[in-house]
């Protein structure tokens, strides 16, 4: 998958963004639309526009047009003004995820001579003997 030469951390793939110019205007068109209908919303709250049936399903429609405006800017950024990077990165064993070292994957053996004692200071932390 990788190359040969590449190791934990290193950045095997590096693309600049674009920066496209047409991009950059319709972040800045969404973005003053986005603030008229956070104004919008804003005013409608102070002045109960969803007190009325007509006017909660108004409220509700001018919310999620706030967050569909809001997902279109960040996907415009994204894709435009972020570069492509790709790190490699070592594929671990699932013992590894939880920290576990290699002696210790298959487990300890449970102790069942001083069992009574293990029981009173699960039950009981600050048991002393």
């Amino acid at each position: 998958m990788s190359s040969s030469g590449s190791s934990y951390g290193d950045i095997h793939r590096y693309e600049p963004a674009r920066e496209s110019t047409a991009a950059a205007i319709a972040i800045v068109l969404l973005t003053i639309i986005e603030v008229v209908f956070v104004f919008l919303f804003v005013y409608g709250l102070m002045f109960g526009w969803a007190s009325t049936e007509f006017g909660n399903m108004y409220m509700g429609a001018l919310l999620a047009l706030i967050f569909v405006d809001l997902a279109f800017i960040l996907l415009l950024y994204r894709k435009e003004f972020l570069p492509d990077v790709m790190i490699v990165k070592k594929r671990r064993r699932k013992w590894e995820d939880l920290y576990v070292r290699e002696e210790d994957k298959d487990g300890v053996g449970v102790d069942t001579t001083d069992a009574l004692e293990t029981v009173k200071r699960a039950v009981y932390p600050y048991y002393k003997k």
